[in-house]
């Protein structure tokens, strides 16, 4: 197997996409490998998010993810082991690319907001690390 990248949270990029704008309304477009700097395997949302929840916390040792609100907001917390970086997202023409191996804590949702997210694999139960302490050795281990 060959050995993973080391990515940190400037590596984590918020991507404008295109907004289109019309009378009756707005359009924006996500293209597969386009936009998205991965092909994209997985789509899924939240939604109805109670008041003071948090979501994520865990990183991915393969799977990359863009993150878009595409309604209300949200804030995602990165984390690399060494850096943590807030990203607001509230605009669903704003999307954040968030590379492999990178903690992330999705919190401080509005009422009705909607969290879409691309994901570039299927899901894995093993390629989750879902305990800090464990993603610290991980990242430990990578960096050697």
């Amino acid at each position: 197997m060959n050995r993973p990248t080391r990515y940190t949270v400037d590596d984590c990029k918020v991507i404008n996409l295109t907004k289109y704008t019309r009378p009756n309304g707005n359009l924006t477009v996500v293209e597969n490998n386009h936009i998205t700097p991965f092909d994209v395997k997985r789509v899924y949302y939240l939604y109805d998010v109670p008041a003071g929840a948090e979501r994520g916390g865990h990183a991915h040792k393969q799977l990359q993810q863009f993150v878009i609100a595409v309604s209300g907001s949200f804030d995602v917390v990165i984390d690399d082991g060494n850096k943590r970086r807030k990203v607001s997202l509230n605009r669903p023409f704003r999307g954040l690319h968030i590379r492999q191996g990178i903690w992330r804590e999705l919190e401080n949702f509005s009422s009705g907001a909607v969290c879409l997210v691309l994901a570039s694999e299927h899901y894995d139960e093993d390629d989750y690390i879902r305990q800090y302490d464990q993603f610290v050795e991980y990242i430990k281990e990578v960096e050697q």
